[in-house]
């Protein structure tokens, strides 16, 4: 009990002396940029360089600085250089980093609101689901994030998750009967592979790989870059385009930071975010038509099922938001989808 105190005691230590770290950079930084003109505008994400948000923050940095004439210019901290998605998302909060790029999913924690995004067939298409994403139900969720010292600035695409199994392949909610499937720290995804009868283990993506060799899980779940890039099909050999969930990835923004900005400089940072957001979509879909084609050159077996089996076992998922704020969105989606279908 006293070793376990102890590390407890260390561990709290030491993630508060890294975010002590970090606000004593910022602080020295900020010093140092008061004595020029130019605005620097900082920007942290968990992602590697390769990754396409991290080539799309460059081009925001591009844009911005044209936009502005040279007033405005973009430090980027990738790679988790300043923590994790939560942790840089509390730095918004205080002020001490201007934006960062973020899970819907992680969102959840500051906005009730971004739940929505974690339920499984929430959107029937790509299409329609980048019509609610930029259309006013987005932007409604989006400004859910006001009350938390946060601006949504945008949505970029993380694409849709899908199962990946090492023994057979998933053509139905029954193929999920009795196994550990990996997901994400989430109820909802836990819940889901409830519903499809098997046993949602949540894990580090840290340590998948070696859980899916030693038979821990039976598969797991994700898009196809992540899939490719982790190397997972070394061991699971099934990937099921069921295409389950698909959670957007947020660009965010720190109030204090934004409404410190004058009006210009706002709508020359808006403008710059737009442009890097549809760039990432570009890139993103060609990173996904790039991860099949290696993915089918590797062996794997690349299933396209009806989805209208999945969809019936998750619907008491959205029954039982019928009277809260996810089901009205849940509403307004379907409507809008059935409008949509008349014209």
């Amino acid at each position: 009990m006293l070793l376990r105190t102890a590390f407890l005691a260390r561990l709290v230590m030491g993630r508060a002396l890294r975010v002590t770290a970090i606000l004593t950079l910022f602080s020295l930084i900020n010093a140092c940029a008061d004595k020029s003109d130019v605005k620097i505008i900082r920007i942290g994400h968990t992602l590697d360089t390769k990754h396409s948000v991290h080539q799309a923050l460059i081009q925001l940095g591009e844009r911005l600085s044209h936009y502005s004439n040279g007033r405005m210019v973009v430090k980027i901290y990738p790679v988790g250089q300043l923590g994790s998605e939560r942790q840089m998302v509390e730095l918004l909060q205080i002020g001490s980093l201007a934006i960062t790029k973020v899970s819907a999913a992680t969102l959840e924690g500051f906005s009730e609101d971004m739940k929505l995004y974690g339920l499984p067939y929430v959107f029937s298409s790509k299409e329609q689901r980048f019509q609610v994403l930029n259309g006013d139900i987005g932007h409604d969720i989006l400004a859910s994030l006001n009350g938390a010292h946060l601006i949504g600035l945008g949505y970029m695409d993380a694409g849709s998750r899908s199962f990946y199994t090492c023994d057979k392949a998933v053509n139905g909610p029954e193929d999920v009967v009795g196994k550990n499937i990996r997901v994400m720290n989430s109820q909802n995804a836990v819940n889901m592979i409830g519903h499809f009868g098997g046993a949602g283990t949540p894990l580090s993506w840290g340590e998948l790989y070696a859980a899916l060799q030693q038979g821990v899980v039976d598969g797991a779940e994700n898009n196809p870059p992540s899939y490719f890039t982790s190397r997972h099909y070394e061991v699971c050999k099934f990937y099921t385009l069921n295409e389950h969930t698909s959670i957007p990835d947020v660009v965010v923004a720190s109030k204090h930071i934004f409404d410190s900005l004058s009006e210009e400089e706002q709508k020359w940072l808006i403008k710059a975010t737009d442009d890097a957001v549809n760039l990432q979509i570009a890139l993103w879909d060609e990173a996904e038509q790039d991860a099949l084609k290696k993915l089918e050159a590797a062996g794997v077996t690349i299933a396209y099922p009806d989805k209208a089996p999945f969809i019936e076992a998750v619907k008491p998922m959205h029954l039982q938001h019928k009277n809260d704020v996810i089901g009205a969105y849940l509403s307004r989606i379907n409507q809008s989808q059935i409008a949509g279908q008349k014209e």
